[in-house]
Order: C-alpha cells, then sequence, then structure tokens
C-alpha cells in the first residue's frame, strides 16, 4: 500500500511517508488524516510526534514501513488510532487501551475536573508544608533569624469517590493520580474493561488506592462501601434509533455495552440515569455531588430524571 514493488528502491523518508499517507487518509475521509499519519508513524519510529519534524529527512527502515503500512490499512478499515497503537492520553496520562473498552474522550476529562473541584485543591496544602529553605552557607550573608519549627500539617482525611462505568480506568485512575486523599471505587460489567483498568492502575501507582467491582451499578458494591462524596459516571448513553447513525470508527470496533443504553425497555438512551439518580442517594454523603457526562441534547430530560428523583441540578 505504501511501497509498491515498481518504486520499493525509492527513498522513504520521515516527510514523504507522512505527505503520502495524509493524502491517502484524505482519500478515504477520515476525519483527521494528518493527525492520524502522525501519531502511528511516532509510534512505529518510537518517538513523540515534534520529533518527527526535527528529524523530518531522516530515513524510514523497511522493517519500520512494513509495521507501519500494516497500521495505515488498520486505520483505512476504521480502526480507531488508539486500538492500534494500543495508548490513549488522558489528563495528561498514558492510558492501555483495547477494544474491551472505550477511547477516552477529552470531553469526559471534565468528569475529573469536577471532582477536583469538589475536594478542594488539599494538595496544594500538602506541598506548602513542605519546609523552608535552608539558610545560605555564604559567610558573608546577612545574619539569617532562627527558623521556627513548622507545626505538623495534620493528614489530609481520605474521601471516598464512585466512579460508575469505568472501563480503562482513565476517569478513576486521574482523580487518585490528583488527589492524592481520594479513595476511588470504581464499577464496570465487563470483566475485559476491569483487566485493562488494573493494569492502568497499576502502571500509575494507583492500585491502592483505586478498587475495582466487577457488576451492574451500585449492586456490584460490597457492603461496605460509601458513603462516598462523589459519584461520577459516563454511562452507557446511546439509543437503539441512534446506535446504527455513529460513525463507523466507533460503531464498527468500540464496545456496544459500553455505548448502547441497555438499562431502559425501549432503549431511549437515559436507562443509565434512571437507575443512577434511584440508587446513588444510598451510597453518597449529604451534600455530596452527582455527576455525570450526557449525550448530545440529553441535558434537559436527564436534568428531569435527576431532579423528579430529589437531585438539586447545579450546573450543565
Amino acid at each position: 500500500m505504501i511501497v509498491r514493488r515498481d518504486d520499493a528502491d525509492q527513498v522513504w523518508t520521515t516527510e514523504r511517508l507522512l505527505r503520502w499517507t495524509e493524502g491517502y487518509f484524505q482519500r478515504l475521509e477520515l476525519p483527521t488524516p494528518r493527525l492520524d499519519a502522525e501519531v502511528l508513524l511516532a509510534h512505529v519510529l518510537g518517538k513523540k510526534r515534534i520529533e518527527l519534524y526535527t528529524g523530518y529527512h531522516m530515513l524510514v527502515e523497511p522493517g519500520e514501513r512494513a509495521r507501519f503500512r500494516s497500521f495505515v490499512e488498520r486505520r483505512a478499515k476504521r480502526e480507531p488510532v488508539a486500538y492500534i497503537t494500543g495508548r490513549r492520553e488522558f489528563f495528561s496520562l498514558v492510558f492501555e487501551v483495547s477494544p474491551a473498552v472505550l477511547v477516552p474522550r477529552p470531553e469526559t476529562e471534565h468528569l475529573v475536573d469536577v471532582v477536583l473541584k469538589e475536594l478542594g485543591g488539599g494538595e496544594a496544602r500538602d506541598e506548602a508544608a513542605a519546609g523552608a529553605a535552608p539558610p545560605s552557607s555564604d559567610a558573608h550573608a546577612a545574619p539569617v533569624p532562627p527558623v521556627l519549627p513548622v507545626p505538623p500539617v495534620p493528614p489530609v482525611p481520605p474521601v471516598r469517590i464512585l466512579e460508575l462505568g469505568t472501563g480503562s480506568g482513565c476517569v478513576a485512575i486521574a482523580v487518585a493520580v490528583n488527589a492524592s486523599s481520594a479513595i476511588v471505587d470504581a464499577v464496570d460489567s465487563s470483566a475485559g474493561a476491569l483487566e485493562v483498568a488494573r493494569r492502568n492502575a497499576e502502571a500509575h501507582g494507583a492500585s491502592r488506592r483505586v478498587r475495582f467491582f466487577k457488576g451492574d451499578l451500585f449492586a456490584a458494591l460490597p457492603r461496605d462501601a460509601g458513603p462516598y462524596r462523589a459519584v461520577i459516571s459516563n454511562p452507557p448513553y446511546v439509543s437503539s434509533a441512534d446506535y446504527g447513525k455513529l460513525m463507523d470508527d466507533v460503531r464498527l470496533h468500540e464496545p456496544r455495552e459500553a455505548l448502547l443504553d441497555v438499562k431502559s425497555p425501549g432503549s431511549d438512551g437515559l436507562g443509565f440515569y434512571r437507575a443512577i439518580a434511584s440508587g446513588a442517594g444510598s451510597f453518597i454523603e449529604p451534600g455530596g455531588l452527582l455527576a455525570v457526562e450526557v449525550g448530545a441534547g440529553q441535558a434537559p430530560e436527564v436534568q428531569g430524571i435527576f431532579s423528579a428523583a430529589g437531585w438539586t441540578h447545579r450546573e450543565t
């Protein structure tokens, strides 16, 4: 596909491969042809994307071209780039992904932002208490007043967070990595997804503060679970009517059970919100936060579901 038999002896540089692949992806009407080409080639070469440009005229070896060609063929069949490379960045962290989990989306990072804001910046207090700098060793320096001992800062009590439908674990792990006081319970009904999530937690040093449970929403939790300061979820919210309209990258490759609403009899896209609204009250602290991601156009209906269940709407 990239090197034909009659031009195998031609010189293939980084620049030429990117230009050829971008044009090919454009003809296939892929939405981000240049970005896809850069990510795939950088992965093959073991480089950052920016390094493709600092080494624009670098020769690409035949073995690397062959691997890159196989990646291009997979992308041409609309397989997501994240599944081809096996990784995706989320909240400035790199996560393992596979067809067992949804590809993390940038908009889902907002769930992490909401939780960190709710926790109120305890991390900064820990850093401020690290202590004063030592006095200068310069013999001619001005006298330094005695440094009074810094009173010990009481440890920040743990804060329990619950995520429903964790998938790759990216939300739960991003919260744990960025908030040392957070203890996160993460639930998913897919054994394959939980295997990926556990590996991600281990890779980011969060396995001691993120617990994973297999099952259906709240039913998966142990008897001693909670109460939680916050309950968060990016549940399956695609209706059966909309599922067939999804772009091929999503519909043909990403896990159906992580996308399609199966909680409502008519699969109207709102079943999981009804279940969360009715069940979360037993697990959340008084005054606690519940945050969910919603599909385009669903916000008014989802707000109505939670209002009817006694929740107070704060923001969309």
